[in-house]
């Protein structure tokens, strides 16, 4: 009986201490209010934590393009989307860790009264521009999605907006956030993990942005394409010192997320190789760029099977640096704009320039970032199976082929510019090119859009539903509506 006396009493004390019972769900380790600089950089985070991971429940990139293939596991690079949660992964990241993180940051930079004014324009810009990458990814990957009516928590339907028309738009927010950026003014600082909040290299940023969705067009609405290309061109990335690049570090759990399913640091894995397609492709051009891609093999350089089993052992895969816990994500460098003003000069637009110029420092730029010397660099350009002069007829071929190879460790990336180029070109596993004893599904293609999320099947279902006619059917093999040659 004493027993229970104590522990009334005692109940009866700790009950007075709060003032009403709405005190106990009061979370005393998390917070509840944060900071609009901290959103910034959490959606710094995940967006390049989303397109570099080689994890496979959410980005299969690698696969499609052929830099990679799987020793053990084949649904993933046979374009099984369903055995998985990929495109949920993607779409969850891309909407709720990415833009609704920075769309919150910029309410609150909006509602503090004593932020100096030229800076909360600068994050407000900047923030913006992160944004409308955000969302050209979510169209560049599905298709029609949800635009005017999402982040709405009131409205847990939205419509799917048309693409054609959510790009249209993104192009307008991109030129009025831009014409707001204040070089002169402080932006995110040291929250801006890519840029330190410097201005002057946000306007370099989001002037490539523009320039990439220029060229996305450029198939489908040439007219579109040459307006914001043209505007873009002057002040775009002019060197590896613009590069967006993501600092990760050397511990957990900020590091590089290939190394959370590669180095050997922080796990015993051993799930990808490099592929026949690809290696072959460098061993055949004696690229510079081999070592610093992959490991050797006795001094040699050797693919895995694409699409079939394969032992670790045998075959070359990543590097030591692209593994290393503090290698760096790139959103977007150098090379990459250089490649495209050499296809903006090809297409006839009018940009400073030659496309030679612009194709040789593109490929200089990248060998150099991987490694390689000047020297190197030249004595590769001047082989006729890679001069721009000489490579190919095409030049979406001669770029293609070297832009596949430059963005090496950008999946994401080089499957939309395979997908607008059609260059290289890459066969889908088949019983054709199996190693002896293995076979393939006959009819495999590889995927040109994901499949929307079977949440939004469920939660969603009507729109999804409209969408998914709207665009020609909810397949991996619909065209999305730039992807018109």
């Amino acid at each position: 009986m004493k027993r229970i006396y104590i522990i009334l009493v005692a109940a009866a004390f700790f009950s007075s201490c709060a003032k009403n019972k709405s005190d106990y769900n009061i979370d005393q380790k998390n917070a509840t209010d944060v900071p609009a600089p901290t959103l910034f950089t959490a959606a710094e985070k995940n967006i390049a934590d989303i397109l570099t991971t080689p994890s496979v429940n959410s980005n299969v990139f690698r696969f499609y393009v052929q830099y990679w293939t799987a020793t053990d596991y084949l649904d993933e690079p046979r374009y099984n989307l369903t055995a998985r949660s990929i495109p949920q992964s993607f779409w969850v990241t891309m909407y709720r860790d990415v833009i609704a993180n920075l769309r919150e940051s910029k309410r609150l930079i909006a509602a503090d009264k004593l932020i100096d004014a030229d800076v909360a324009v600068n994050q407000t810009a900047q923030a913006e521009i992160l944004e409308i990458m955000a969302w050209s990814s979510l169209v560049n990957t599905f298709g029609n999605v949800p635009y005017t009516e999402a982040m709405d928590i009131g409205n847990v339907q939205p419509k799917y907006d048309d693409a054609a028309t959510v790009y249209a738009d993104l192009l307008v927010r991109l030129d009025e956030a831009l014409g707001k950026l204040k070089v002169s003014a402080a932006g995110y600082g040291n929250a801006d993990l890519m840029y330190n909040g410097d201005a002057a290299k946000w306007v370099k940023f989001g002037n490539s942005l523009k320039l990439r969705l220029g060229l996305i067009l450029a198939d489908k609405d040439p007219a579109k394409a040459k307006t914001a290309i043209e505007l873009a061109a002057a002040n775009v990335l002019s060197s590896a010192a613009d590069n967006a690049r993501f600092p990760y570090v050397g511990s957990p759990p900020n590091n590089n997320p290939i190394a959370t399913a590669a180095n050997p640091a922080l796990t015993s894995r051993k799930d990808y190789v490099g592929t026949q397609s690809f290696i072959n492709k460098l061993n055949a051009l004696e690229d510079p760029r081999r070592a610093g891609f992959f490991t050797n093999k006795d001094g040699q350089y050797i693919g895995g099977y694409y699409g079939f089993f394969n032992s670790y052992s045998n075959y070359s895969t990543m590097s030591a640096r692209v593994s290393a816990l503090n290698f760096e994500a790139l959103l977007m460098d150098y090379p990459e704009t250089e490649f495209a003003l050499a296809e903006a000069g090809a297409r006839g637009f009018a940009v400073p320039g030659t496309p030679q110029e612009h194709y040789n420092k593109a490929v200089t730029a990248s060998i150099e970032y991987w490694g390689g010397t000047a020297a190197e660099a030249a004595t590769y350009l001047a082989r006729p199976d890679v001069a721009y002069s000489t490579a190919s007829a095409d030049f979406k071929e001669t770029i293609g082929t070297q832009k596949w190879i430059a963005l090496y460790n950008r999946g994401y990336e080089s499957w939309t510019e395979w997908r607008r180029l059609d260059f290289p070109k890459l066969d889908p596993p088949s019983s054709a090119n199996a190693p002896e004893g293995q076979s393939a599904p006959s009819g495999l293609t590889i995927p040109v859009r994901l499949i929307y999320p079977i949440n939004e099947q469920t939660l969603n279902g009507a729109n999804r539903a409209a969408a998914a006619a709207a665009i020609g059917g909810d397949l991996a093999v619909t065209k999305l509506f730039w992807d018109v040659k």
